[in-house]
């Protein structure tokens, strides 16, 4: 059967919604980062940061995004081996919560961490944009995930933290 041209313009646009459906609502299940200098087959084991959170790997050093008991997010920068370490001239801003009204979170230094000025909305299941300045004057690098504050059933982790492959 021979399709018509509004029925193949039709079919193109759903494949391109479903798609674009699926990356907006679906968590990545790992984070890709820089994709130089590594087999794409084998993507390294995801590490915890020192206080449970998730590990941002988009940047040197990586920086832990975790949600405190009080909803603040707190941003720690970590080796690879998930250690804490030394801050530098890092700044973050973290956007989030409800698509229509979304929060804008900033932050200041607390200790060896950035913590947020306010708290993250409530929810489970939250779209999150981390930007991220190296120096005053690097470009941004963005990291985005679903904050999903569902318990993991394979590890002790939350699942926006989870370090398992479940």
């Amino acid at each position: 059967m021979k399709m018509k041209p509004y029925q193949k313009i039709a079919a193109l646009a759903a494949v391109f919604s479903l798609g674009l459906v699926g990356s907006i609502y679906a968590e990545d299940k790992h984070d890709h980062g820089d994709h130089d200098g590594h087999d794409h087959g084998k993507h390294a084991k995801k590490i915890a940061g020192p206080n449970g959170g998730r590990v941002l790997t988009g940047v040197e050093p990586h920086l832990e995004f975790f949600l405190t008991k009080d909803r603040k997010v707190k941003i720690t920068a970590v080796d690879d081996d998930g250690k804490a370490v030394e801050l530098g001239e890092q700044s973050v801003t973290v956007t989030g919560g409800s698509r229509s009204n979304p929060t804008r979170l900033t932050f200041t230094k607390d200790g060896n961490s950035l913590i947020s000025d306010k708290a993250f909305p409530e929810g489970k299941m939250l779209p999150v944009i981390v930007q991220i300045k190296a120096k005053p004057d690097a470009k941004s690098v963005v990291e985005r995930f679903v904050l999903n504050l569902s318990d993991c059933p394979g590890c002790k982790y939350l699942e926006y933290a989870c370090t398992c492959d479940h």
